[in-house]
């Protein structure tokens, strides 16, 4: 009687408990039916339920956000090389020339630029210093003390004298690459007045490319007491390149005496935006006695 006792219950149990296991197994299918639905609910609804959340945040409210003022491209990042290089390629295009001499030498000339690289202007900038850049009240300042920093680097000889507002003009012009408005470069243009035209000009400074952000020297024509002999082409370019920032010169291979309007000239060449160059001339005119550094 006792063996079907437990026989009974040990039958019983050995149910009971495969009874639970079933049970278990039912549940986990069940929640992993559960869980399939609510993210197939979620990935239908979900995001245009977030869309809308965001757009109560947004929709029929006013919001400000401060932008760059499209008037301001100059800030563009570019590098010292860069900016030579589009100043360079924009003075191409202007037409009035930087010193008796030249004028002299190109009347009557036509010219035509045939490999320029893109499409560059030189325009007066009508709207005046943006607010970052030197002002018309202290371009004259400006100039004549970028003047006595050429003296003491020696790239400038120690006679020339101070630049003074009453006998210099000055314009702001900015050197744009119309393909893309944002390489440009601001530059005030400081010559002396056309009122001096019979004042004495020796050891003056006749013209002269600033930057209209840092101040620095672009290009300059003086009247010194020098001879070409005792000029010093080499060390000249060399210290206005550390003084602009600009990597070092490589000399112009080109020995064509043409290229200029007077025999008494070195070339050389700087890196410019890409893989193109940018061509800087020291140079004398024999007579009047102008040294002069430009870029082409």
């Amino acid at each position: 009687m006792v063996k079907k006792i437990l026989k009974f219950l040990n039958e019983n149990g050995c149910q009971d408990a495969q009874m639970g296991v079933n049970m278990k197994n039912t549940m986990r299918k069940t929640a992993l039916i559960l869980l399939a639905g609510i993210a197939v609910l979620l990935s239908i609804w979900g995001p245009e339920a977030l869309a809308k959340y965001k757009d109560k945040g947004i929709l029929n409210e006013a919001h400000f956000e401060l932008i760059e003022d499209s008037g301001q491209g100059y800030r563009y990042q570019l590098n010292a090389n860069d900016k030579l290089y589009i100043l360079s390629c924009s003075l191409i295009n202007q037409t009035l020339p930087q010193t008796e001499q030249n004028a002299l030498a190109t009347e009557g000339i036509g010219v035509e630029y045939q490999d320029l690289e893109g499409s560059y202007a030189f325009v007066v900038n009508h709207r005046g210093p943006s607010g970052k850049e030197i002002t018309d009240k202290q371009i004259y300042e400006t100039c004549s003390s970028g003047v006595e920093n050429l003296k003491t680097l020696g790239i400038l000889p120690k006679e020339i004298r101070k630049v003074e507002a009453a006998s210099y003009d000055a314009t702001l012009y900015s050197a744009i690459d119309v393909l893309d408005p944002r390489n440009n470069v601001a530059v005030w243009k400081v010559s002396l007045s056309n009122s001096q035209n019979n004042a004495n000009k020796e050891n003056r400074l006749i013209d002269a490319y600033i930057d209209a952000d840092n101040g620095k020297l672009y290009e300059f024509y003086v009247r010194t007491p020098l001879l070409w002999e005792d000029i010093n082409a080499d060390a000249i370019v060399k210290a206005w390149a550390d003084y602009m920032g600009l990597d070092a010169p490589q000399p112009y291979e080109s020995v064509n005496p043409l290229l200029e309007t007077t025999p008494f000239f070195k070339k050389y060449v700087f890196s410019g935006m890409g893989s193109e160059t940018t061509i800087v001339t020291v140079g004398f005119y024999e007579g009047i006695n102008e040294l002069f550094l430009k870029i082409s």
